[in-house]
């Protein structure tokens, strides 16, 4: 055991030794991932559940984070599973109580039902210009509310984590079989509303989809169509898509596209519109 600084609940323990340390919240225990940051100011919700996230513990460049509170709207994963989106997230300032409307509860909370451990109390501004210069780094973020924590033992957890290359994440991110999409984007006050006329039909190959993105599509005209991303060029084709969109995703794409390529040469070479 190290010696750690009294009311800490929290730490960060990188794989180089450094540990930052801070308040816990959200979940207790111990998560390793690799820590990258958000520069958004809004929109914490949605990025804590973006399937590009998984395996990953974001830092939010932004102080005030939880004062619009949390939602069952504003979820990203179209699958809703926990496991496929953020694994930690760091703050500057502990997560405000919620003071908005449209909030069906408060962030903490929140994350501590999904399993998403916090540390506040960190100069995230300071971490962000590290990662900047030097990386991602591997890091075990941990919360412990009676400030207990092995940090050699986080440390070896870190060092010794494999890390996202050469790691095909989206096929757990994925969906697991087609489905249509009919929902369009928040139009106040009736909410997420399905768009009155199909102009296309636009199949979207989930990597790891986030809503917003079907959203959008559906608002332009589009009848959605979502396939998993190890549907054969074939079946996309037998659609009779106007288009093709390729989702983004977690993970590493080269792993990804040892499967994906063949396929996404095929339409290529179909003169089917791609995106």
């Amino acid at each position: 055991m190290s010696e750690l600084l009294p009311g800490v609940t929290g730490v960060l323990v990188l794989a180089d030794g450094t540990v930052l340390q801070g308040v816990g919240c959200g979940a207790v225990g111990a998560a390793v991932g690799e820590v990258c940051f958000n520069t958004a100011m809004t929109g914490y919700q949605e990025i804590l559940t973006d399937p590009s996230y998984m395996a990953q513990i974001v830092s939010f460049t932004f102080p005030h984070v939880g004062n619009v509170g949390v939602n069952t709207e504003d979820v990203e994963q179209v699958t809703g599973d926990s496991a496929t989106a953020a694994r930690g997230a760091i703050f500057r300032d502990a997560p405000t109580p919620p003071a908005n409307w449209r909030a069906e509860g408060d962030l903490g909370a929140w994350m501590a039902r999904r399993g998403v451990i916090g540390l506040s109390g960190v100069d995230t501004r300071a971490l962000t210009r590290r990662i900047r210069e030097q990386g991602m780094p591997h890091a075990v973020i941990a919360h412990d509310p009676e400030g207990r924590f092995d940090l050699p033992a986080l440390r070896r957890q870190a060092v010794e984590w494999a890390g996202i290359v050469g790691l095909d994440l989206a096929k757990d991110a994925t969906c697991r079989q087609a489905f249509t999409w009919e929902e369009g984007l928040y139009d106040w006050p009736a909410g997420y509303a399905r768009p009155a006329q199909d102009r296309y039909h636009v199949v979207v190959v989930d990597f790891g989809v986030k809503r917003n993105i079907l959203r959008a599509l559906a608002s332009c005209g589009a009848r959605v169509t979502v396939v998993p991303a190890s549907t054969s060029a074939e079946d996309i084709l037998a659609r009779r898509p106007d288009g093709v969109l390729l989702s983004n995703g977690p993970g590493d794409p080269a792993a990804t596209g040892l499967y994906a390529v063949p396929e996404i040469r095929k339409l290529v070479e179909a003169g089917i519109p791609l995106f």
